[in-house]
């Protein structure tokens, strides 16, 4: 059995299951996989300080947003102004509570929770060690649900609609918004999760020396989808991190089809029924997304439009069509181009939860939009249905298993990661 001082030297990529041995990484480098180029590990500087001033800066710009208004409209004499609290009680006002706790949930308390953990553990504060290892499973889970970043889209996208109908002001917070938005996501990018893990356990030892080049299903290992440790294939329960696991997820294929078969029933009335409805001197109009984006169209306003359409129409079609391509190549169909699918993969990975921006103009015109008998604006039973394809198209990616994509192709036998600065 290797020792444990010898395992940090070896990882197995978590995208395509290759095991390298990674070499000194200097500070500023990170390592690349060498057969899928996903990034393996980043040597920080500072590890401790950029991350915690980041995340400490992120949260006091987070209450400086919640404490001021955020955006106003003026409408023929008319003012209306929001903060951001004042979204969700909105939506609660008009029956949509799903919609207030979706936006409570990835604006803020998930964005929130993921900057106090930060802090939490890459300070060495005395914690209970059961306490640190279930904050660091639970961050990593949570990190692609924040959407602070996709609220902001949405903010923006809503000035625009307004424009036509009256003059729009930013609130105090709005900058202090912003600013939050691009510390969280800086936060997050100063933290590699490897060295997090160094931090707070010991890597558990090697069963037997690895050989570089070869898949760690094909030597009978497997790696922990959590702290990234390197496992016997038969050992369900990961020694440091205590995650349940396998050497492939369970059922992936099925558990993805399922997930994306049920998106494909609710999008079709999703993109159907009005997603908001639009009262204006006692009038009522529902709109769905393709009225929205080709009322923006004859509007003039084609970049915005576009943006919607991409983001909208485009973004989950094509990534229902991805995802079922990608289970039909990993059933072992296609000319087995494990490079270009798993590109695929990042992609799907990468723009899916984007398609939340429509969710997110509609909470901000339904809140913004109260001018007694002049012109309101509600959300419609759509917009819960599209949030819904959403949520489940980013669970059917993030059920399905990219290492079965390259489980058919032959070993390279490549020993050493690429190193590349940062």
């Amino acid at each position: 059995m290797c020792s444990s001082e010898h395992s940090e030297e070896w990882m197995l990529c978590p995208q395509c299951d290759l095991m390298t041995r990674l070499p000194p990484i200097a500070i500023g480098q990170k390592a690349s996989c060498p057969r899928c180029h996903a990034t393996l590990t980043i040597n920080w500087s500072e590890p401790r300080k950029r991350p915690s001033g980041y995340a400490l800066a992120a949260l006091f710009m987070l209450l400086l947003a919640n404490l001021f208004p955020f955006v106003s409209m003026h409408v023929s004499g008319l003012s209306s102004e929001i903060t951001l609290m004042e979204i969700p009680q909105v939506m609660v006002s008009e029956d949509y509570t799903s919609l207030a706790t979706l936006f409570m949930l990835f604006v803020q308390a998930v964005p929130a929770f993921c900057m106090v953990t930060l802090l939490l553990l890459v300070n060495p504060l005395p914690l209970p060690q059961p306490l640190r290892i279930g904050l660091a499973r639970i961050l990593f889970k949570l990190k692609s649900w924040g959407m602070a970043e996709i609220f902001l889209a949405g903010v923006l996208v809503s000035f625009v609609k307004l424009m036509a109908y009256g003059d729009i002001g930013i609130g105090s917070s709005f900058l202090p918004w912003c600013l939050f938005c691009l510390l969280q996501l800086r936060a997050f990018q100063c933290v590699d999760r490897r060295w997090l893990w160094r931090e707070i356990a010991a890597e558990p030892p090697l069963p037997f020396r690895p050989q570089a080049g070869i898949s760690g299903l094909k030597q009978g290992l497997r790696s922990c989808p959590c702290c990234t440790a390197v496992l016997p294939a038969d050992r369900s329960v990961c020694p440091r991190c205590t995650t349940v696991a396998h050497a492939r997820r369970r059922h992936s294929l099925q558990w993805t089809l399922a997930l994306l078969f049920t998106s494909v029933i609710i999008y079709i009335p999703a993109n159907i029924l009005p997603i908001m409805v639009t009262e204006a001197l006692g009038d009522k109009m529902g709109s769905n997304i393709m009225a929205g984006v080709i009322l923006l169209w004859s509007d003039g306003s084609y970049p915005v439009a576009l943006v919607i359409f991409i983001a909208s129409i485009m973004v989950p079609s094509l990534k229902m069509l991805a995802i079922g391509w990608l289970c039909w190549d990993a059933n072992g169909h296609g000319r087995r181009d494990s490079e270009k699918m798993h590109l695929i993969y990042e992609v799907v990975e990468f723009v899916g939860r984007w398609s939340m921006i429509d969710v997110f103009v509609i909470a901000v015109l339904s809140a913004l939009v109260r001018i007694g008998q002049l012109m309101n604006i509600y959300p419609a039973p759509g917009a819960i249905l599209f949030a819904a394809v959403v949520i489940l198209t980013m669970f059917a990616a993030m059920t399905f298993d990219p290492r079965l994509t390259w489980d058919r192709e032959p070993e390279n036998m490549m020993k050493e990661p690429s190193l590349d600065g940062k």
